[in-house]
């Protein structure tokens, strides 16, 4: 049940106009004016796949232009499931809901944009008899249909789930019939009519349908074919909107009372989901792998199944894991599951949260087991562990404190577990208690989970308590936007809090004493070398990022987020900050902002150089002061990235 949780803050007190080289003192500029339309949203999109009336920037990023929304749905939420795979993909998507996907879809599916002009190749006379037989006849002898009874007369494709073949460039239909081959373009899935026709085509015959399809000019005024054979339905069944969409929280199999009731919300809250669900598997049936320095811990399946699950637990079994971390045989169980924080839940929470899965509609999901590294896998070492870093204990009100600041204390502390994240932890995995939520390097993460105490990263002593509880529950406030791990808790967890719930963590982060600055590397000073490097930045910047967030880095508040007087962007060590050049992405889609705005994937357009230059200017424009941003250092913030 451990999420990830990191928060980058937007601090938006002050801009400044940049200089070329030299900073100059802050100066108040107001921020953009963004419309509030799909074009707007979906900018993200446009780095790769190519701005209006042109295709992408090479042929391997297709063409989603005028393509049926149900395909292009299917593709959206597949990459974002990890059933498609394309790593980049998965990481803007991660945190967008499924019915904006279907905006997203529904927006690409009305464009008309222009075609390229058809490839000049130079393929033979047989070749285009063997490309053109297919096309229009197929081979019934080896059960291949013709190209046309899928995708259209027109090789347009078919309303609403099959894409169009024409206008799309050689080399990406060969990579795509490909990884059909190969089993490369859905995982996990054991037939799928594409995959069995490419099966049967040999590379001969890929190659000389892929060349006669590249060269054919495409209909003018034409679109998408209106029906699909009924056979063809229910041969490529898979390609229709099947599954379980994205991971939210099941129904029980019986009408839930109170307590099972209050379960599903603490569970919910406390997010269960995010880490008891591997990405576009069955909700609490386990599988999510979780990386560390000691190994790999694969999360456990807790549906009330049986064989697999916690079919065969009792409320005692359940609170000895949460409050001792025991399980159900007694064993120790490893801090990857946080019951150092889980320890502080009350036993009434403990029963309603075991209620609540107990009542879950059983999953059978065998999951691999966790690959715990020499000496960690070794038992005496762990009892050895907890009985120095680990104390048992529900969470005990102050009395001297108000009954909501408790409540926020006892979110925060126990069943939101915001210190597994957000504390430093020593070379034994542990965090001492010294620094709570001080902030630290999410454990097996290329992530930094900032301070919640220091001012200078994401201390919050001086928001107003509305801020804090819109940024907890949306991803957005004013002053700051989620990104990274955290946008995964607000989506599956956070934005689920009842007001009450909501103001009262708020309250409990605005009263903690703010702890001393991290120590940081200065801003460099001016030489010649430096100068010309923060011109060059400069012109990245003007060229990517200007559009967006302003010629002042003021950004549009809630929307793109401002970078002048960013502490997000200021902090050491900026691993945040080149994690979210690289991977862009999306705030978490909310029931209060459903629809936010994204920003584009950098890894694939801009070198590491490159993105150390852009990041080493806005570092150190508009009254920002932080340290250079190195070559090496975003080379090593790319892995997980491809």
């Amino acid at each position: 049940m451990r999420p990830l949780l990191l928060i980058i803050l937007v601090c938006t007190t002050g801009f400044a106009t940049p200089g070329p080289a030299t900073p100059r003192p802050a100066t108040v500029v107001a921020p953009l004016d963004v419309p509030d339309t799909m074009e707007e949203q979906v900018k993200a999109c446009v780095v790769c796949h190519g701005p209006e009336n042109k295709v992408g920037r090479d042929g391997y990023y297709p063409r989603i232009a005028g393509k049926p929304q149900g395909y292009l749905f299917n593709q959206l939420r597949n990459f974002r499931d990890g059933k498609r795979y394309y790593r980049p993909m998965a990481l803007l998507l991660t945190n967008v809901s499924d019915q904006y996907l279907l905006d997203m879809a529904a927006y690409f599916s009305t464009l008309k944009q222009p075609f390229p002009s058809p490839e000049r190749t130079a393929s033979s006379p047989d070749e285009i008899r063997l490309a053109l037989k297919l096309v229009n006849q197929g081979d019934p002898a080896r059960k291949i249909p013709a190209c046309v009874e899928c995708h259209g007369k027109e090789l347009m494709g078919t309303v609403p789930f099959i894409p169009g073949l024409l206008g799309l460039p050689r080399v990406y239909m060969i990579a795509q019939l490909g990884a059909w081959q190969s089993g490369g373009v859905l995982r996990g899935q054991t037939t799928h009519c594409m995959s069995e026709i490419a099966k049967q085509l040999t590379t001969h015959e890929t190659n000389a349908l892929a060349a006669w399809l590249a060269a054919q000019p495409v209909p003018e005024n034409t679109g998408p074919a209106a029906a699909l054979s009924v056979e063809m339905v229910r041969r490529c069944g898979s390609i229709m909107q099947q599954g379980e969409g994205e991971a939210v929280i099941p129904k029980t199999a019986a009408p839930s009372g109170q307590r099972q009731a209050r379960g599903a919300y603490l569970a919910q809250v406390g997010n269960c989901i995010g880490c008891h669900t591997a990405q576009g598997g069955r909700p609490y049936a386990g599988g999510r792998p979780l990386s560390t320095p000691f190994g790999t811990f694969i999360s456990p399946n807790i549906t009330p199944d049986k064989t697999t699950g916690i079919g065969h637990w009792n409320e005692q079994d359940f609170w000895k894991a949460l409050h001792d971390g025991k399980s159900r045989d007694g064993r120790p169980l490893y801090p990857a599951f946080p019951y150092t924080e889980y320890t502080k839940i009350t036993r009434e929470d403990s029963d309603a949260i075991f209620a609540h899965l107990k009542a879950l509609v059983p999953v059978a999901q065998n999951n691999s087991p966790s690959k715990i590294d020499f000496p960690y896998n070794f038992q005496p070492l762990l009892s050895l562990w907890r009985a120095v870093y680990f104390k048992p204990g529900v969470y005990q009100p102050e009395s001297a404190k108000s009954k909501e600041w408790n409540r926020g204390a006892y979110l925060v502390q126990g069943l939101g577990h915001c210190n597994a994240c957000h504390a430093e932890r020593n070379p034994l995995g542990a965090t001492t208690g010294d620094d709570a939520l001080g902030g630290g390097q999410i454990m097996g993460s290329n992530w930094f989970a900032p301070s919640l105490t220091a001012r200078m990263e994401a201390g919050s002593a001086d928001w107003p308590i509305e801020e804090i509880a819109q940024l907890l529950t949306t991803g957005i406030s004013p002053r700051a936007t989620m990104s990274g791990p955290m946008a995964d808790v607000v989506r599956h967890g956070l934005q689920y809090l009842t007001r009450e719930d909501g103001r009262a963590m708020a309250v409990y982060l605005k009263s903690l004493p703010e702890s001393a600055p991290r120590a940081q590397p200065g801003s460099p000073p001016l030489t010649e070398q430096v100068q010309q490097w923060f011109q060059r930045g400069a012109k990245i910047y003007e060229k990517h990022c200007q559009d967006c967030h302003g010629a002042s880095g003021q950004g549009a508040p809630g929307i793109y987020p401002p970078l002048a007087g960013n502490r997000g962007v200021t902090m050491t060590p900026p691993i945040n900050a080149i994690r979210s050049v690289l991977n862009g992405g999306y705030p978490p889609s909310t029931m209060n902002n459903p629809r936010p705005y994204g920003m584009p994937p950098f890894a694939q357009a801009l070198r590491d150089d490159e993105v150390a230059l852009v990041l080493s200017y806005i570092r150190n424009a508009w009254g920002n002061r932080a340290s250079l941003v190195t070559k090496a250092q975003v080379d090593r913030s790319r892995e997980g990235i491809h």
